[in-house]
């Protein structure tokens, strides 16, 4: 039996976690650089508050409306899913974190009796310690699991949150309710397809006729979807990798930039956070990319994104190095009086650092190392990136545009909550 928990609007319900006064108020949550609506409370839904809307926008309509505006906090957001996940965990030990605020829960081999009264369990433990509110989809098979989230999603009243796929009835009952288009798996590229072979359900897809479709047009991974929603289990919980398969560190400007130095530092740090990044998850790399993103209203060309790729001739997680291969790509990118909006660095082809293999000419030089190893203790103990290459801005900091940030009450201890008690 599978079980799908997934967390209630949950980048709104994080903020209301130490700001209670909000429960039951609209709420919305900004992007990076408080750019456009990435998450809303189900009263912001009601009032009719777009996803996705720039902020500029829909700003007078905000504050006609009342709603409280916050700029996304991931700190915040990261910790809190931890937590959450630390709690499934007393569950069950098979979890897959398939998103910041979704999992998946395996529980073969658990003697079980009643998988409702046992998702109302997770359910009020989350509730109690974080004041998180989850709903659980519980199902044989993982996309029936999603089905049965969304049931308990769309009828909390009648559910409490909970709802178990535990019988053929059931079943098809879930999968005749669920249109093609909230189907896990089934992009909306193939929509169209789907819909003019006269599927529009869930259950429309697992009929036999369409069997022989399925498998010409979307193969193996439309045939397992199939078998899912047919209640035969074929996708394996995912084991936690402990290692990203690349890094990236792309940021907008605070403001629009064409001198080369001011650009260059940025490059710089942005590759030197990547190193960091590299060496906290104990991986080197062995590629570099840079890219930069122009101001299309200033670009004659319709051309607006570039981007270069670089092999390192050995495998590196030091700043020194990683910048410097960054800077040189950056020299072949830049253009004079362009005007540029935005810029990255992302490293690839990562490796762990204890399998890194010795060249016998071509060898970083071995002080890298030993500084990089100060460096990280340094920051480490202070929190601060005080130490810095040469070519980055001691006096500045990288801070995006947050005017509605609240206090990372979990992660920073200047954040930390006060309590007057009388």
């Amino acid at each position: 039996m599978y079980a799908l928990v997934d967390c209630n609007n949950f980048y709104a319900s994080c903020e209301r976690v130490f700001q209670p006064q909000y429960v039951g108020k609209p709420v919305v949550i900004l992007s990076n650089n408080d750019g456009c609506i990435i998450s809303r409370s189900e009263e912001a839904k009601a009032l009719g508050i777009p996803m996705g809307a720039p902020e500029f926008q829909v700003r007078d309509q905000l504050k006609q409306l009342g709603i409280k505006v916050f700029s996304s906090n991931y700190a915040l957001y990261g910790d809190l899913s931890g937590r959450v996940m630390n709690i499934l965990r007393q569950f069950t030990p098979h979890v897959e974190e398939y998103s910041i605020d979704e999992a998946f829960l395996n529980f073969d081999g658990m003697a079980i009796a009643d998988y409702h009264d046992y998702g109302i369990q997770i359910k009020k433990r989350v509730q109690k310690w974080l004041s998180i509110p989850i709903c659980v989809g519980m199902a044989p098979t993982k996309a029936l699991s999603k089905v049965a989230n969304k049931i308990a999603k769309k009828f909390q009243e009648r559910t409490g949150g909970v709802y178990v796929i535990d019988n053929e009835e059931k079943r098809i009952k879930a999968l005749k309710w669920t249109k093609i288009e909230d189907v896990w798996g089934i992009g909306y590229r193939l929509i169209k397809k789907v819909k003019a072979q006269r599927i529009f359900t869930a259950y429309d897809f697992t009929l036999p006729e369409h069997e022989a479709w399925i498998r010409r047009e979307m193969g193996v991974v439309g045939l397992r979807l199939r078998s899912e929603l047919l209640g035969i289990p074929v996708l394996e919980l995912e084991t936690q990798q402990d290692s990203k398969k690349s890094i990236a560190i792309t940021r907008s400007f605070e403001k629009k930039l064409s001198d080369y130095r001011e650009i260059r530092e940025r490059i710089a740090t942005f590759a030197s956070v990547c190193a960091e990044k590299l060496r906290k998850q104990k991986s080197c790399c062995y590629s570099v990319v840079v890219l930069l993103v122009k101001d299309k209203h200033q670009t004659p060309s319709k051309r607006h994104y570039f981007s270069l790729m670089e092999n390192l001739p050995f495998a590196s997680n030091s700043n020194i190095t990683i910048s410097n291969m960054a800077i040189g790509l950056l020299e072949k990118l830049y253009e004079p009086n362009a005007v540029y909006l935005k810029a990255g660095v992302i490293v690839t082809q990562l490796m762990p650092q204890d399998q890194k293999q010795l060249h016998l000419f071509d060898e970083e030089n071995p002080k890298h190392q030993k500084l990089m190893e100060v460096m990280d203790n340094y920051h480490r103990k202070t929190g601060d990136r005080k130490i810095r290459l040469g070519n980055q801005d001691l006096q500045r900091t990288w801070k995006m545009k947050q005017k509605h940030l609240s206090p990372n009450y979990t992660t920073n201890i200047k954040d930390i909550l006060e309590i007057q008690c009388r």
